[in-house]
């Protein structure tokens, strides 16, 4: 189905419906979606320092497996 049709079929849907809690759980989507954040933005500064610390320690070479650290824990 192409988007076009999908968007018919969706205001078709909300047009016939008199379920307030569909129409509410659609809104919410909606609403969301149109004022998603980059979780980067809402960091603080010392948890953004501790990302790029890390990011330079595996572009470092300064990391290891996941199943070896598996490993070391068990």
């Amino acid at each position: 189905m192409d988007i076009q049709s999908i968007k018919s079929e969706l205001v078709k849907g909300i047009l016939q419906t008199n379920s307030k809690e569909l129409l509410n759980k659609l809104y919410s989507t909606f609403k969301a979606e149109s004022t998603e954040v980059d979780f980067w933005n809402e960091l603080t500064d010392a948890q953004k320092a501790e990302v790029e610390l890390g990011l330079k320690q595996i572009k470092n070479g300064e990391y290891i497996e996941f199943d070896d650290f598996l490993k070391k824990v068990s």
